[in-house]
């Protein structure tokens, strides 16, 4: 797509990956418009983000319905009222079933806190540093049915360091490499320079072999 995109993000949590996206586009930097967040979660700091921006901001709670399908109905309802190009997953922290994802087949972006298809799921920093890592990173990836599994658009890896924790490897991940590749790979997408296609990545025209995968490391 070509034209200025329309971007809905879900989010469950702080937001930091919705701050730096529309940081981005406030800098010009990614010819975008967010025109919705939404949340299963109704005191997330994103919500709060969004309405002190100015931003629509809508909120479901899971509870109010008799099993995941139908609060994904619903979800996925609310989120196509807003006419986005494309949906983003920002720290959306709940399994999203068929009944959503494929309402917006091929426009569902994510961004998996590891150099997929490496350690897909849950606990990623964790794993990544028991198994003796000396790299880890980040991964946007189109959201197919199967979890973690879709097509990667473009990654981004720093260096473990000796006294790492979990917590602390995942601050780096997320402030040096997730916050800078997640706009990155929406401008690339918005412009039309990526495209999801016959499920995979084409890039500049050409099908994309392997992604970018940038080192975020400080100077």
């Amino acid at each position: 797509m070509t034209r200025h995109a329309r971007l809905a993000v879900v989010a469950s949590g702080r937001g930091r990956n919705l701050q730096a996206i529309q940081h981005t586009i406030e800098q010009g930097g990614l010819d975008a418009t967010i025109v919705g967040v939404f949340s299963n979660r109704r005191r997330a700091p994103a919500l709060a983000f969004a309405a002190d921006r100015g931003l629509h901001h809508f909120a479901l709670k899971p509870k109010r319905f008799h099993d995941r399908a139908a609060f994904d109905v619903a979800l996925a309802e609310a989120v196509a009222a807003v006419d986005p190009d494309w949906v983003i997953l920002a720290g959306y922290m709940r399994i999203l079933t068929p009944k959503f994802i494929d309402r917006f087949s091929g426009r569902l972006v994510n961004i998996h806190p590891s150099l997929l298809p490496a350690y897909k799921g849950l606990d990623t920093h964790a794993r990544a540093l028991a198994a003796g890592e000396t790299v880890h990173g980040a991964s946007v990836h189109i959201v197919t049915d199967e979890l973690d599994a879709g097509p990667v658009i473009r990654q981004g890896y720093i260096h473990t360091a000796d006294d790492d924790t979990p917590e602390t490897l995942g601050e780096r991940v997320m402030s040096r490499v997730e916050q800078q590749i997640y706009p990155a790979a929406l401008a690339e997408l918005s412009s039309g320079r990526v495209v999801y296609r016959d499920g995979g990545i084409i890039r500049d025209g050409q099908p994309q072999k392997e992604a970018p995968n940038d080192c975020y490391d400080a100077d």
